[in-house]
């Protein structure tokens, strides 16, 4: 009697665990986050700071970290990067890290920092969340739902850089994006008025081209896609006369020998798109202005023609 009532019990808890929802861990491989950050420190001359600083970046992405924890890193990250002249791979790379999903052991979204960034270049951006996630819940005390500033997230787990959704699980985000964000933008506080690419002289000395360019005040609500469409046509054949030997203004941004360029100390940084895509300008659809990203000459194209340009 007493090993049937045990086989019973045994039985018993076996149907009510069975019927108990598994809690899923979506996790990563946390030192891929900063590895290729670390390796462009080390070339651009940060020696033994370079590990210290990577090491406590890519711990910040456990489910142990704080919710600004990551973008504190990222600051850090940075902030060494203009001790090494101002080094434009490393801090495109920490601005990617910024945006690496972190840890969720129970599933569920990640609460998002409500501090602003130390460095303007991290201005707007947030992390991305795993595909795997609960999109109904986030973990904590739920005032962490949105980013700073931001009024909705859509579609939810996306982020700056990779806009069309969340990361695949376990998946680092700088094998899969190249640029900060999408659409080419640069983080800033605020847009930087530059002249229209009309007024640009030669190509080999450019004006200041930053990713979304401000358009002059006289185009219309009505008018500025025919607008932003010529205006990507001209820098375009800007870019097109551009070298890497080209002189440039610091903080400027263009393509050059089919890379996306910013120029440091007066000379281009280049980072070459992947794939089969080219850097180029895409006039904006819902407001005057361009923007510069890597993408194909197909939707180059098919985006200029639907301007009427």
């Amino acid at each position: 009697m007493v090993q049937l009532s045990a086989i019973f019990f045994l039985s018993a808890f076996a149907t009510l665990a069975s019927a108990a929802p598994l809690q899923k861990r979506i996790a990563q491989t946390i030192a891929d986050s900063t590895k290729d950050w670390e390796a462009a420190c080390l070339k651009a001359g940060g020696a033994q700071q370079c590990n210290p600083i990577s090491q406590q970046a890519f711990t910040s992405l456990l489910a142990a970290g704080k919710n600004c924890d990551q973008q504190d890193a990222a600051d850090k990250m940075i902030d060494l990067a203009k001790t090494l002249n101002n080094d434009a791979e490393m801090i495109r790379l920490a601005q990617i890290f910024v945006q690496q999903p972190r840890n969720a052991p129970d599933s569920l979204q990640v609460p998002y920092c409500q501090v602003a960034p130390k460095n303007s270049e991290l201005n707007g951006l947030f992390h991305c969340q795993f595909a795997g996630s609960n999109f109904a819940k986030f973990s904590g005390d739920q005032t962490g739902n949105l980013p700073l500033g931001v009024a909705a997230v859509n579609p939810p787990g996306s982020c700056p850089a990779k806009p069309d959704g969340p990361v695949p699980d376990g998946v680092q985000l700088n094998t899969l994006v190249q640029t900060p964000r999408a659409d080419g933008a640069t983080p800033a506080p605020a847009a930087v008025p530059v002249p229209s690419p009309s007024t640009v002289s030669t190509p080999a000395a450019p004006s200041t081209v930053p990713a979304a360019a401000a358009q002059p005040a006289a185009a219309s609500a009505k008018g500025f896609a025919l607008q932003n469409g010529k205006d990507a046509k001209a820098l375009n054949a800007q870019f097109a006369g551009l070298t890497p030997a080209s002189p440039c203004n610091d903080g400027q941004q263009a393509c050059v020998a089919g890379g996306f360029a910013q120029c440091v100390g007066g000379k281009f940084q280049i980072t070459q798109c992947a794939g089969a895509t080219i850097c180029a300008a895409l006039p904006l659809v819902n407001k005057p202005g361009t923007s510069i990203t890597c993408t194909t000459q197909a939707d180059v194209d098919a985006r200029i023609a639907a301007t009427g340009a």
